[in-house]
């Protein structure tokens, strides 16, 4: 979450570590973006007709789904991977790029990465909002859907992600690969109105964007950044 993904002030924790913006990142499709009379309230795992007022997310989750739903957050006992809404620590993130190759033979969506877009939220945001709620956190070292994976769960463990590589562009080694899809998760369900922007890669999808969002109580500005892309 080093990566310089704008200047907004971040929020300073209450255990003594950084209080530089950290901004996670979630990869999502924007055709399952419900236009709803109140605006989307909640962004889930699951798909949006079992959980009304939710944006889809799970386009990260499409690989390795089975493994996910089995592997358990051993820094928040009794839940599994497949429990938590995943964020990235960066765009551009290595999902990103099977969806543009698009030659993943367990990847099930073939559109590309053209209505991709990213929302991002600022991590010390979300874990205050998490804390007050009584909601479940946690972060991966590394790609949070496999075996070897570790997990954390506090902020002051934030210098153990490896932030070098977490903004590497160049991710052909397996290890880089590995450590730069680290993720940030949160149990259940993602309010909305803790996103704080919108990254898509065309003006047409960011017009796209702003119809599925009109009218709604939350509609955080929508920017294109084809740097965010491949």
């Amino acid at each position: 979450m080093t990566h310089p993904i704008g200047e907004l002030e971040g929020r300073l924790p209450d255990d003594g570590s950084t209080a530089e913006r950290k901004p996670v990142e979630s990869v999502d499709i924007i055709q399952p973006m419900p236009t709803l009379p109140t605006g989307p309230t909640t962004i889930a795992r699951k798909s949006p007709e079992k959980r009304s007022g939710s944006l889809y997310a799970s386009t990260s989750g499409q690989l390795l789904v089975s493994v996910e739903e089995e592997l358990e957050v051993d820094r928040q006992p009794g839940t599994k991977v497949g429990d938590y809404v995943p964020f990235y620590f960066c765009p551009r993130s290595v999902m990103l790029f099977v969806i543009h190759r698009a030659n993943h033979p367990e990847l099930t969506y073939r559109d590309g990465q053209g209505p991709i877009v990213h929302l991002e939220a600022d991590l010390h945001a979300v874990v205050q909002w998490a804390k007050e709620s009584g909601r479940r956190w946690a972060f991966s070292l590394s790609n949070a859907g496999a075996y070897y994976t570790e997990f954390r769960s506090r902020l002051d463990e934030l210098d153990q992600l490896d932030w070098q590589v977490i903004a590497a562009t160049d991710f052909r080694p397996a290890e880089v690969k590995e450590r730069k899809q680290a993720e940030f998760l949160l149990h259940g369900r993602f309010p909305f109105e803790l996103i704080e922007r919108i990254g898509v890669r065309s003006a047409d999808i960011q017009e796209r964007a702003a119809t599925a969002l009109a009218g709604t109580r939350h509609r955080p500005p929508i920017e294109v950044h084809r740097e965010w892309y491949f």
